[in-house]
């Protein structure tokens, strides 16, 4: 609830007058335009807006997504892309656990080292430089720890020397068990590395790797197993991979639908099971439990979760998209249609956040914004 300690508020009007009330949110939210459901507390003719967790709830990633898929527009080629999963062993869980931000970072860079000198192997009849854009999940349905990356990948390689555009034959890049065996090859090598200079903590439930036996026998086992990489083509046309790539680029550990029921101290939500023909299940947990779940998916402070590698990296794209557009003899996507903040919402996600939250008739416009003091310090 929204206290004295608050020191700007920004205040919408409901239209229709057939209620005195005005609703006063959070300065900051009416900034970044971020959209919560209501807590309403009617006191002096003033609804106060409190962002709570409910089924109506948009997360503000969810959010940044929505804003961002327009600029995303202009980078998008007209060829082929793929989407690319990379996932690790849960058997790593410990490790990573105890090694949080260095691991994480390690699948990042053992995801872009096999790309790249796959991308550049005459073998594969490409040999230029792959871009791509790498996403961090940490979950699975039911909030526990999968590390994966999802790469999006256009079709093809570009070689900078020669200014041509190569494009894959076929229907897939690379060859989903090459791939697999790269990975796991590359992000072992990396482990023994961090190990030989100290760098790894082996504490927790890695702590039971301290010794050379054990850290020994642990990475046979994990180099005996077949590792994970799963390469899918996307949907064709520019629309479709537009909203493809949302899902994932700002996507949480857990949608607000999901959640069906919350009392008596247990959340209810539902899960698909892989495992099960993608059944629709649903799972019941202590709320402490489900909070630990959640909060365990928090990166590390200034984590990067959405990388962008080879052509597609800050330091390329600037030059190298234009440079390919002009080989491929395409023009730049089309800009998007002009529409509202609050339009485009309502567009793709069916929730109207113009609409009064009190009598559901009117319309909220915004009419002013005030500052109010800090209290004291004791």
């Amino acid at each position: 609830m929204l206290t004295k300690q608050t020191h700007a508020l920004g205040s919408l009007r409901c239209l229709d007058r057939s209620h005195p009330y005005r609703i006063d949110y959070p300065l900051f939210l009416l900034r970044r335009q971020t959209v919560f459901s209501f807590h309403v507390q009617k006191s002096k003719k003033v609804l106060i807006a409190c962002p709570v967790i409910s089924r109506n709830y948009l997360h503000p990633h969810v959010l940044i997504g929505i804003v961002s898929r327009p600029w995303r527009r202009a980078e998008l080629l007209p060829v082929r892309y793929f989407h690319t999963v990379f996932t690790l062993p849960h058997d790593l869980n410990g490790l990573i656990d105890a090694n949080r931000k260095l691991l994480l970072g390690e699948l990042f860079s053992a995801v872009n080292w096999v790309l790249q000198r796959f991308a550049a192997d005459p073998r594969w009849r490409l040999e230029g430089q792959i871009g791509f854009i790498a996403i961090l999940h940490t979950w699975t349905q039911r909030l526990q720890e999968h590390f994966h990356l999802h790469c999006i990948i256009p079709g093809g390689v570009w070689q900078e020397k020669r200014k041509r555009w190569i494009p894959c034959r076929g229907k897939w890049l690379f060859r989903k068990n090459s791939l697999a065996d790269a990975f796991r090859n590359r992000f072992l090598k990396r482990l023994e590395t961090l190990r030989r200079d100290g760098s790894l903590s082996l504490t927790g439930a890695a702590a039971v790797l301290a010794t050379e036996m054990q850290w020994n026998s642990f990475i046979a086992g994990l180099r005996a197993q077949r590792w994970i990489v799963y390469p899918k083509p996307a949907p064709d046309g520019a629309g479709q991979v537009l909203e493809y790539f949302g899902r994932y680029t700002h996507k949480v550990a857990i949608s607000d639908h999901r959640i069906i029921e919350l009392g008596n101290g247990h959340v209810t939500y539902t899960w698909r099971d892989r495992a099960d023909g993608n059944k629709l299940k649903t799972d019941r947990l202590p709320v402490e439990e489900f909070i630990r779940r959640f909060l365990y998916h928090i990166l590390p402070n200034g984590f990067q979760k959405i990388r962008h590698y080879g052509w597609l990296s800050a330091n390329s794209k600037k030059t190298a998209l234009p440079a390919i557009r002009i080989a491929l003899k395409a023009q730049p996507p089309s800009p998007p249609p002009e529409e509202s903040f609050a339009e485009r919402i309502l567009r793709l996600t069916g929730k109207d956040i113009s609409s009064c939250p009190f009598c559901g008739k009117g319309r909220l416009v915004r009419t002013q914004s005030s500052i109010l003091p800090a209290r004291a310090p004791p």
